[in-house]
């Protein structure tokens, strides 16, 4: 008679365990953040109205605290240079092997600096820091559990999912964003980490901040079929102005390196531009969320709308390519939101649809534009279905999203993140040695290059060896006649300098 024993499968417990620490750690991290923030934009706007009304000392106060910010940031960019922009180019970075962090320098650093930066006026957003800052916690909790790399990474993207979450109140988009633009990959372990890290992130913030939605429009009227035709115009022309802002902030950085100046002093410039646009425009400043709920209720002219386009656009690209602590995240979504506002208003006035569906171009515009910058349409339309608070408008949002990324996709135009990523390795002289190794995970994939291959047909770079396959809660020895299945987990060792290379062979990596 054989006896069969029972036996608790605890390894996903234990990833929960520690995620609800990471999520709870985050959320609290991550709010004060963003309470601090949101208390320092005030401040400053009630300093640039105060100018417009005489105050000579108000004029003085911030002609002292710009540079001052300006300083405290170059120093602290200075010792810790892994803070500069959002954060998000460093924490894919982490995950892939290219970049090592110190996790406590980073937190406090990029915390203060972001505070100081973006609450100062700058058109940038606290996502991308929040992001840095919940995977800084993921990896300083690892660290102390003296976990593996492989290990380690699950802690790193659940911190990130949290930042997000936290960030925005939004958690399905914090999970999607980690798998979809980080990760790039759907990990059992990964998925199930980021998803109660961002809850219990999410729960912390609507304890701090309210269960509000963060851009709560309203009432989102049913677009009507009739007007779909508008819909695949409003698409094109957002994709070819999403294309137009990654080669703008790419070309934004590069001016600033041909700058005789420490990178860390960049920020000094932005910081003295700001000043002028304070004092004649205050409500124009931060990262945008305000100017986006106003744009339901403000009736805004057509040159107006233009010139506030132009303003932010060319804003962000100077406030960015700083390489000060801020993300270009909300600045994305505000862009999104006047483009959307400044076409309906020209559908309005040609009288092609009624006022009355201005708000969903307002919408749509955030996502789809962000679709394509960031190339990550699924996050884009889970974000601004839960920072809006309305469900009525995903099929709009999916049709403009998905031409908007065709047609960046068609211009050859790549991931923002990416992009931001590879030119950060390049400019910091990133060389692995050819004998530091890793060990990576690679899923199976249904239709993927994997399915029902022999192990020994597998292209592999030169030393690369599978150590084991894990099928279900199975443990395979990985001989040449093993056929691998969809669902299998296969443990890779190769060498770090080859990572691109797999990539190239048309793997998805873990």
């Amino acid at each position: 008679m054989i006896k069969k024993h029972f036996q608790l499968k605890t390894d996903k417990l234990s990833i929960v365990v520690y995620t609800i620490i990471i999520g709870l750690l985050t959320g609290l991290v991550v709010s004060l953040f963003r309470f601090s923030i949101e208390k320092g934009l005030y401040f400053f706007q009630i300093l640039y109205i105060s100018i417009r009304h005489g105050h000579l000392t108000a004029l003085l106060l911030v002609l002292g605290l710009n540079p001052l910010i300006g300083l405290i940031v170059a120093y602290l960019l200075k010792k810790e240079p892994n803070i500069s922009g959002s954060g998000i180019p460093q924490v894919e970075g982490q995950l892939m092997g290219d970049i090592k962090a110190n996790w406590w320098s980073t937190l406090w650093r990029k915390f203060i600096a972001g505070i100081l930066a973006i609450g100062s006026g700058l058109m940038l957003g606290r996502e991308g820091p929040s992001i840095q800052l919940g995977s800084s916690i993921g990896q300083g909790l690892a660290q102390s559990l003296n976990l593996s790399h492989n290990r380690s990474k699950v802690f790193i993207a659940s911190g990130a999912a949290a930042g997000l979450a936290a960030a925005f109140n939004a958690p399905l988009a914090g999970v999607m964003f980690v798998l979809e633009e980080i990760y790039h990959s759907i990990s059992p372990f990964v998925w199930v980490g980021a998803l109660v890290a961002a809850s219990v992130a999410d729960f912390v913030s609507a304890v701090v901040f309210g269960q509000k939605p963060v851009l709560a429009l309203g009432y989102l009227p049913i677009l009507p079929v009739k007007l779909y035709g508008l819909l695949v115009v409003f698409g094109i022309i957002l994709g070819c102005l999403g294309f137009l802002y990654q080669k703008t902030l790419l070309f934004s950085l590069t001016a600033y390196s041909k700058l005789k100046l420490p990178k860390y002093w960049y920020g000094l410039i932005p910081l003295i531009l700001i000043i002028p646009v304070g004092i004649f425009w205050p409500t124009t400043l931060g990262g945008g969320n305000s100017i986006i709920l106003s744009l339901q209720k403000v009736s805004f002219s057509l040159p107006l709308l233009f010139s506030l386009v132009t303003l932010r656009f060319i804003f962000s690209m100077i406030s960015y390519g700083s390489g000060l602590p801020g993300g270009i995240f909300l600045p994305i979504l505000t862009l999104g939101a006047l483009n959307g506002a400044l076409m309906g208003h020209i559908f309005i006035i040609l009288s092609w649809m009624p006022a009355t569906y201005m708000v969903n171009f307002i919408v749509i515009g955030m996502a789809a534009y962000f679709a394509c910058i960031g190339k990550a349409p699924f996050t884009a339309i889970i974000l601004i279905v839960e920072m809006v608070g309305s469900i009525t408008h995903i099929l709009p949002l999916a049709l403009v999203s998905l031409i908007a990324y065709l047609v960046v996709d068609v211009l050859n135009g790549a991931p923002i993140y990416t992009s931001l990523l590879q030119r950060l390795l390049k400019n910091n002289n990133q060389q692995l040695s050819v004998n530091d190794l890793d060990t990576i995970e690679i899923p199976v994939l249904a239709g993927g290059l994997m399915e029902d291959c022999l192990i020994q047909n597998l292209p592999l770079p030169p030393k690369a060896l599978i150590t084991l396959v894990k099928r279900a809660d199975e443990v395979l020895i990985p001989s040449g006649d093993l056929v691998l299945r969809p669902g299998d987990l296969v443990y890779l060792r190769l060498e770090k300098s080859n990572l691109e290379k797999i990539k190239s062979f048309g793997y998805e990596l873990n």
